[in-house]
C-alpha cells in the first residue's frame, strides 16, 4: 500500500508549512508529512518553501535576512481569512509536536538556490536532540547537500528529488548509496519505474492532486504520494 504524505501538511486546505496544516495532516491520520527548511540570518532551522516571504506571509525580502525573532512577527496565513494569525514555525517546534508520533517527516533542505552551508549539521542536530533517526526523509534538488547530509548521518534515509527527465535515475541513486528517488509525478512513466525498482530504490512522489494520478502510482506500486489533499487519498484507498 503506497503511503500518503501531506504536502507542505494539508495544504490544500490550511495554510501550507504552518503548525496549523501539520496538525490538520495529523488529525487525519496521514503516513508522514513533507515539509521545507531553511536558515534564518542568525541561524535558526525555520519551515517556509520559498526563499523569500513573499508569496506565503504578509511581509517581504529574503528568508535568510531576518533572525527568527523578526520572522515570527509576519503572518504566514494572511491569505486565509478564517484561521487566525500562524506564524512561520521552526523544525524545532514541528518536532515537538511530532516526536512521540508514528509518523514520517519528509524534510527538504532548500539549498537550491542558496546553499545554507551548515543547514546540515543544524538540522542532524535538532534530529538527534529528539532521537527521530528512524522517522526522517531528508531530501533536496540540490544532491551535493544530500551527500553532505548521508556523509554526516549515513543511518538516516536520504532521497535525490528531481523534476527532470534523468535516464537511469535508479542506477544513478543506488550509484550514490542513497535510498529514495524523489521525482514530480507525470515522470514516473513505466519504464522509469522499472528501472528504479530494479536498483529497490524507494519512490516518494510529489505533488499528487488528481484521483486518477493517485489510483495508478498506487496500482504501479509507488511507495509514498505526496500530495495537498490526503483526505482524498485516504478516502480513495480504503
Amino acid at each position: 500500500m503506497s503511503k500518503i504524505f501531506a504536502h507542505r501538511g494539508f495544504s490544500g486546505y490550511y495554510p501550507e508549512n504552518t503548525m496549523l496544516a501539520f496538525k490538520k495532516a495529523i488529525e487525519i491520520g496521514v503516513d508522514g508529512i513533507e515539509l521545507d527548511v531553511q536558515l534564518t540570518k542568525d541561524n535558526t532551522v525555520v519551515i517556509i518553501h520559498d526563499e523569500t516571504i513573499d508569496r506565503t506571509t504578509n511581509g517581504d525580502g529574503l528568508v535568510k535576512s531576518y533572525t527568527y525573532d523578526e520572522l515570527k512577527k509576519f503572518d504566514a496565513s494572511f491569505k486565509f481569512n478564517n484561521f487566525g494569525f500562524n506564524r512561520i514555525p521552526t523544525l524545532e517546534e514541528y518536532f515537538l509536536l511530532v516526536k512521540d508520533l508514528d509518523i514520517i517527516t519528509n524534510i527538504e533542505l532548500k539549498t537550491s538556490v542558496y546553499q545554507y552551508l551548515g543547514i546540515e549539521d543544524s538540522v542532524l542536530e535538532l534530529i538527534k536532540k529528539y532521537k527521530l533517526e528512524d522517522k526522517v526523509i531528508i531530501s533536496s534538488f540540490n544532491h551535493f547537500s544530500i551527500l553532505r547530509m548521508k556523509k554526516l548521518a549515513p543511518q538516516i534515509k536520504c532521497g535525490f528529488l528531481s523534476e527532470d527527465w534523468i535516464i537511469d535515475a535508479g542506477k544513478y541513486t543506488f550509484s550514490h548509496q542513497i535510498e529514495c528517488y524523489h521525482p514530480r509525478f507525470n515522470n514516473l512513466i513505466p519504464e522509469v519505474i522499472e528501472e528504479l525498482k530494479k536498483f529497490n530504490i524507494e519512490i516518494n512522489t510529489w505533488t499528487v492532486n488528481d484521483e486518477r494520478d493517485m489510483l495508478y502510482l498506487k496500482e504501479k506500486g509507488i511507495d509514498s504520494i505526496i500530495t495537498n489533499f490526503p483526505d482524498m487519498a485516504k478516502n480513495l484507498f480504503k
